[in-house]
């Protein structure tokens, strides 16, 4: 089985649904998440009538995201320098069967409140490892200009499952106790390692040797550091996230204690979330024709908020799924833009780390969140935290006008275009630090010009792996001006040459010899030691 990504026709929400792989994966997906939320539901119910009740079924959450804080920055480098298909494969199997083990230990009563938060620990572990690979395979399965239907697509699939697998869920634990969810979860892992056992994924032309994990990670982290829209993305998703996971990790004693409910209760409410959340992904590609990603992500703190008051304040259950569908729908709203945005705005050769980072930020937030909320609620009662949350959702919303999300047409196509560097010897690939210098001729009257776009430069330089970056004036000569940056290592500098530079940075460095008179001169110079062995001429 091939990935088939034909140009769409048109802008349809449906769109990527044409990919052969894409398709096939969004519906094992959907049955993989009926079974996750389903887990999640018979968990939470084992424990909503233990002792400090609120502490512990906030702690399932806790468990499942807790990983991500540990694992999803380095998750994200294995998912650039390995097969990714690989490790999906290899992930997916270790959670199927933890997932039968914990079926096992609850079938034979050893499922203790302790065993049963270290099952779900180790199967977040699992969802860590493969979060940014599943994210970062996608632009490999549609066209670019689907991708933020893909999100949606991806986000909606796990909202139908949040919408079924509860209510599901309720019905069976109500009849049957957990064993059978827990079981049903480790069998709903059967189809994604069937179409990824399928998927021939094709190869990488690799040019160049991978790199090494630490180097691997150092760039990573340097590419966020000098992306300003990666960061604010970042942003936006840790004040939205934080309050929100108030509702979800109280939601079981909203349900149990306050409207007196019982498991299948509970699965209604999660099923009104889950099913604002698929009305969100179907509406979605509409609200981004009339409204800004900022605009969007406001109006959908707002509606999170009101779901939050609601579960809060409301009585009556119709009343209170009605807010329940309104705070899914703007959770689908929210959730898909940060997605697809962080996707659009991330090249190929760093899209798993940086998406890591966006994953450690997401549910490192629930993660903390429903802990500290669990915590609060033990404290002063859960509609006193629910509408904590709800009024700092509302400061969210309104938190845009100093942090907007402004997202610029970004170009990530890969363009090589520096010139190979003029070499008498060859350096070993772990020569450095590696310092290149550029010497610009700028007539007086543009030097204002260039220094504020030799700025974009800069951060060009250092998102594609500079440890340092300066533009120096030079004292003896009125327009000349020398660039300088450093790279860790000649393999380092030689990714920048051939893997990491893009349309976007080819873009500004046209935008500077606007400015400048002719062609430049660089010049690439290597750290040398006391006793070190120097290379010998080509």
């Amino acid at each position: 089985m091939r990935a088939q990504t034909p140009a769409p026709t048109a802008t349809s929400p449906w769109a990527p649904l044409a990919s052969t792989v894409f398709r096939a994966l969004w519906i094992a997906q959907l049955v993989s998440n009926l079974g996750t939320w389903m887990q999640t539901v018979g968990a939470q119910w084992i424990l909503v009538e233990q002792p400090n009740a609120a502490t512990l079924v906030s702690l399932v959450q806790t468990a499942t995201t807790l990983p991500v804080m540990l694992l999803s920055i380095p998750s994200g480098v294995l998912a650039d320098l390995m097969d990714r298909r690989r490790l999906l494969i290899g992930a997916q199997t270790a959670m199927a069967v933890l997932a039968g083990l914990l079926a096992v230990l609850t079938a034979t009563g050893r499922t203790t409140p302790v065993v049963l938060l270290l099952v779900l620990f180790l199967l977040g572990c699992g969802q860590a490892l493969t979060g940014p690979a599943w994210q970062a395979i996608q632009p490999d399965l549609v066209p670019r200009n689907q991708i933020p239907a893909a999100a949606a697509l991806s986000s909606m699939g796990m909202n139908i499952g949040r919408a079924v697998g509860p209510a599901l869920a309720g019905a069976l634990v109500a009849a049957s106790g957990p064993t059978l969810v827990f079981a049903l979860n480790a069998v709903s892992f059967a189809g994604i390692l069937v179409v990824l056992l399928r998927w021939r994924r094709e190869p990488e032309d690799r040019i160049l040797p991978s790199e090494r994990p630490i180097a691997a990670l150092q760039a990573g982290l340097r590419f966020i550091h000098a992306a300003p829209a990666v960061r604010r993305v970042l942003l936006r998703c840790l004040l939205f996230v934080a309050p929100g996971s108030a509702l979800w990790a109280l939601l079981p004693i909203v349900a149990h204690a306050r409207l007196g409910l019982s498991s299948s209760g509970y699965g209604l409410l999660l099923g009104a979330l889950g099913v604002g959340a698929v009305l969100g992904a179907t509406q979605v590609a509409r609200l981004r024709r009339v409204l800004s990603p900022t605009r969007i992500l406001a109006f959908s703190a707002i509606a999170f908020g009101i779901a939050s008051a609601g579960a809060a304040l409301l009585h009556h259950l119709p009343l209170v799924l009605i807010a329940l569908v309104i705070g899914g729908f703007g959770w689908m709203s929210a959730m898909s833009t940060m997605n697809a945005t962080m996707q659009l705005l991330l090249p190929g050769w760093v899209r798993a780390r940086g998406l890591s980072v966006y994953q450690l930020v997401f549910m490192g937030g629930q993660a903390i969140g429903s802990l500290l909320w669990g915590l609060l609620a033990e404290t002063l009662g859960t509609t006193p935290a629910l509408l904590a949350a709800a009024v700092l959702l509302a400061a969210c919303a309104l938190s845009v006008l100093w942090w907007p999300v402004r997202i610029a047409s970004v170009d990530t196509t890969p363009s090589a275009h520096w010139p190979e560097p003029a070499l008498v010897f060859e350096p070993a690939p772990e020569d450095g630090p590696v310092m290149v210098l550029s010497t610009y001729r700028v007539p007086p009257e543009n030097a204002p010009e260039f220094i504020e776009a030799m700025a974009r430069v800069g951060r060009s330089r250092q998102r594609t792996g500079a440890m340092e970056w300066r533009l120096f004036r030079d004292v003896g000569h009125e327009d000349r001006y020398i660039e300088a940056f450093v790279v860790r290592s000649w393999e380092e500098h030689m990714h920048q040459h051939q893997i990491r530079l893009t349309a976007v940075d080819r873009r500004a460095e046209e935008r500077v010899e606007e400015f400048t008179l002719g062609e430049g001169r660089t010049m690439h110079l290597i750290a040398v030691t006391p006793g070190a062995r120097l290379p010998t001429h080509l």
